[in-house]
């Protein structure tokens, strides 16, 4: 049987008109333009937590295929993926943590289903397309994948001080401590722009385990 690799260019985080300091211009349709214009394949929809938007998703976008998804309107070869920003702000063994996960979602019906369940926690999602929860990495882990096991959790901009999981001022040390029971379903961090590949080599766990983005 014959192995078939796909290439692809992609660009997994980034935010709508409806996240703070984030142009209004900044909408499904321009996303796809100049993705397609700097050779990108594939794109985060973004935001997908905030109701607006997300309602401005489900009518301009049509699946193309599992779990990707295209612009109803026009012919562009940009497809989008269902992620979202989320920030953490919580106490954990005494010490207050900041953290910001990236979640990926297979389908529409389980961003729905998870905007219920955190809404019925009392998080606030109509203020900022990156909402501010109260929830622990645990907490979120543990109410994403009883909603879909094939849904990902991805640690944001991984070496940033103040908001993130290896963060040095509110962080971890470890993804096991930040995620619990639920580390062995993170597959990888986005290591953003505070390290370089030394840097991130210096992980202690086994690399093998993670894929840095």
């Amino acid at each position: 049987m014959a192995l078939v690799y796909m290439e692809f260019v992609a660009d997994l985080h980034l935010h709508s008109k409806y996240s703070r300091a984030v142009s209004r211009d900044m909408n499904l349709q321009n996303m796809a333009l100049w993705g397609a214009k700097k050779g990108l394949d594939i794109l985060s929809t973004t935001d997908w937590t905030h109701p607006l938007w997300r309602r401005q998703i489900q009518e301009e976008l049509t699946e193309d295929s599992q779990g990707l998804f295209r612009l109803k309107s026009t012919v562009n070869k940009i497809r989008f993926l269902l992620s979202v920003e989320v920030s953490s702000i919580y106490t954990q063994s005494g010490k207050v943590h900041r953290i910001h996960n990236l979640i990926f979602s297979p389908s529409l019906e389980t961003c729905e289903k998870i905007c219920t369940e955190l809404i019925k926690r009392g998080c606030n999602l109509n203020s900022d397309g990156r909402p501010i929860i109260g929830l622990s990495s645990i907490a979120l882990a543990e109410l994403v994948f009883s909603i879909d096991e094939k849904a990902m959790i991805i640690p944001c901009h991984a070496w940033t001080p103040w908001f993130s999981i290896y963060g040095s001022n509110s962080g971890f040390d470890s993804i096991d401590e930040c995620f619990g029971e639920y580390a062995d379903k993170i597959y990888g961090v986005e290591t953003g722009l505070s390290s370089d590949p030394f840097m991130n080599w210096q992980i202690k766990q086994p690399i093998t385990k993670l894929n840095l983005l």
